[in-house]
């Protein structure tokens, strides 16, 4: 029953010991400045040429031909994905709240997709305005 009990102890014991790293290849690294990102093994079937995975994925090239730039290209495409998000929230979120307002109602605007047009002399342009700021300033 001791050696039981010892023996979990010393198994629980090394779940949490550290485990031993390995180096991976300088080529996998060599791909965007060694930024986390590159190293993906999901799968790709159409992929035109190389492996079917998306490792080291980049068709057009920027790596290549821009490499000092790589941060900058990271960070466009996570705020441009953030912000293809909240526009699929803010489609989606109108058609069951609206703000106050009588030109904002569901009897003036029943459908969100004809908002744009009933709306374009007041609030689209500020909201035009306000996505142009936010651009400018990041």
């Amino acid at each position: 029953m001791k050696s039981a009990i010892l023996a979990t102890l010393i198994a629980s014991a090394t779940a949490f010991a550290p485990s031993a790293t390995t180096r991976s290849s300088t080529q996998l690294n060599e791909f965007a400045n060694g930024l986390v990102g590159g190293e993906s093994v999901e799968p790709m079937p159409f992929r035109p040429d190389g492996p079917k995975n998306a490792a080291n994925f980049d068709p057009a090239g920027f790596t290549e031909r821009a490499p000092e730039w790589i941060g900058w290209f990271r960070e466009a495409e996570l705020k441009h994905g953030r912000q293809a998000m909240l526009a699929t929230v803010g489609l989606v979120v109108p058609q069951f709240v609206r703000i106050p307002g009588p030109q904002f109602s569901f009897e003036a605007v029943p459908n969100v997709l004809d908002a744009h047009d009933a709306l374009l002399d007041t609030s689209m342009k500020q909201i035009l305005l306000f996505i142009s700021f936010a651009e400018a300033m990041s």
